[in-house]
């Protein structure tokens, strides 16, 4: 993990291999942001000039690197766009300055120490920059040759160029406590969501539900959270029919595990689920050669549920937080459940499965109804769920579905503020009926138009009776198949941990009622 610290240090003195600043787009040429003022002193005012005549214009996500000024004891200086000029009496804005350090960092990949110097009026611009600068930095090279990251061997690879080693953030106050805490703040939730980036990257064959389970069993014992793992033997006993039904076909059995984070002042008591299919074949029902490549990734959901509780243990937030990892392979095999098998649930209730593909919903559903039983003041589950979600709002853009529109809002107002761009979506009772079962209470699939919400109607079923509960479909921005944007790298993207991290505070500070 790349180290980071505030320092009051000049520009000037700072010894590394670079110096960020900002640059901004103006009406008539990139404008030099606030922050810069030592470098534009040292290049005599004509900084905006110097970098007009490379090309530079201040646009969002533009990098330009020039020969640092005479007296300075770093070489390079770094200009990463921000953007449009704030119009008169704004700032940046957080989520600009997050997205330009994450581009900085990213740029400065195999340097061994930067300065960042970048725009920031209060403590809560230096958190920004400093949670995007520790994001962009991230790379995931366990399996390279040449890879900066230790594989299971615990060997390096060979010639490693790896992240940006160390960031000092200037012009901070070190002795300031907001500043310290929105320091430190970065540090707990950017290392912990890396952590679910690095295991939504690991290959199956290495991270099966055993294995993830041992993860999250080794990282809660070291956070002083409680955990409970339940193997195939107890979800037998136990009657997950969901989870077992799910996991039948694979080798690597399922898991059910349960993360309890506790603090003696909270008021309220928040449950998390993911969905944690370590990979994902279709099952039966096959996916076509194109659609399986990535499935990996479709254990995202747990991944962030499991970063959200670990931050909320780092962080001390005066809320209980209990995460339940719902953990299957879901693979076809002699014994794995066909279509037009019916499942009895844990709730009791049972599913005729249309599709093995749709299988998501039935770990959750055994989850959710698990954690129904804590009787908490919300749920709030996270799947890579369907790819009707990524048709209605592409690859950036999470769906959030709920039983209580209140709760909707304060879910897409958490995730506005952590810089997640989520979107509501309604649950129209009509779509239900696409669901009858002539054999079952309900089947697994309805209408293929408005899966996605077809998908959340299914899982509402579920729920304990009065209990607030709400879903995020994360299907489309959790694996970025795409280049490097901001602070987000190609691959696991880490997408919820921020919005569940968020919506943790502002319910520990009563902002939820």
């Amino acid at each position: 993990m790349t180290a980071l610290t505030l320092s009051t240090a000049a520009a000037s003195g700072l010894r590394g291999d670079a110096i960020v600043v900002g640059v901004a787009k103006g009406a008539k040429g990139p404008v030099v942001a606030p922050g810069a003022e030592a470098v534009e002193k040292a290049y005599d005012g004509k900084l905006a000039s110097v970098l007009e005549t490379l090309g530079a214009t201040g646009g969002e996500g533009e990098v330009t690197k020039l020969p640092a000024p005479s007296g300075f004891k770093a070489p390079v200086v770094v200009a990463v766009g921000l953007g449009p000029v704030p119009e008169k009496d704004e700032t940046y804005g957080t989520d600009a300055l997050r997205r330009a350090a994450g581009t900085a960092a990213r740029a400065l990949s195999g340097s061994k120490k930067a300065a960042f110097a970048l725009p920031a009026e209060d403590a809560d611009d230096t958190g920004a920059i400093a949670e995007g600068a520790l994001l962009g930095a991230y790379s995931f090279d366990a399996y390279k040759e040449n890879g900066s990251a230790k594989g299971k061997d615990g060997k390096s690879g060979k010639d490693a160029k790896g992240p940006l080693a160390e960031i000092a953030l200037l012009g901070g106050k070190p002795r300031d406590k907001a500043y310290k805490a929105a320091v430190e703040r970065a540090i707990a939730v950017s290392e912990e969501l890396n952590r679910a980036r690095d295991l939504i990257n690991t290959p199956p064959n290495d991270l099966n539900p055993e294995a993830f389970a041992a993860v999250a069993s080794a990282a809660a014992k070291e956070h002083g959270i409680k955990v409970q793992v339940l193997d195939e033997k107890a979800l037998a006993k136990g009657g997950f029919g969901g989870i077992l039904g799910v996991g039948v076909g694979s080798e690597a059995p399922p898991r059910l595990v349960k993360l309890s984070y506790t603090s003696s002042k909270a008021k309220k008591h928040l449950a998390f689920i993911g969905k944690g299919i370590t990979y994902d074949s279709g099952g039966i029902s096959l996916k076509p050669a194109g659609h399986n490549e990535t499935m990996k990734c479709d254990m995202a959901g747990a991944a962030a549920v499991f970063a959200a509780v670990v931050s909320a243990a780092r962080l001390g937030l005066d809320v209980n937080v209990t995460g339940w990892l719902a953990l299957a392979e879901n693979m076809p095999s002699g014994s794995a459940t066909r279509p037009g098998d019916v499942l009895r649930m844990y709730s009791g209730k049972t599913v005729e499965v249309l599709n093995t593909d749709a299988e998501g919903r039935l770990v959750l559903a055994d989850a959710i109804a698990k954690a129904s039983e804590d009787k908490p003041d919300a749920i709030v589950d996270v799947a890579t769920l369907t790819g009707a979600m990524m048709m209605a709002l592409g690859s950036r853009t999470f769906g959030i579905m709920a039983n209580d529109d209140a709760f909707r809002a304060a879910i897409h107002d958490a995730s506005e503020e952590a810089g997640e761009p989520s979107w509501p979506m309604p649950l129209p009772e009509h779509l239900k009926k696409g669901m009858d079962s002539p054999t079952a209470d309900i089947a697994n699939m309805g209408e293929r138009m408005g899966g996605g919400l077809v998908a959340g109607l299914f899982l509402k079923e579920f729920v304990g009776e009065g209990i607030t509960w709400a879903h995020l479909d994360i299907a489309g921005p959790a694996f970025n198949e795409g280049g490097p944007f901001g602070y987000t790298p190609k691959g696991g993207t880490g997408t919820a941990v921020r919005t569940l991290v968020r919506l943790a505070e502002r319910t520990a500070a009563g902002d939820l009622g």
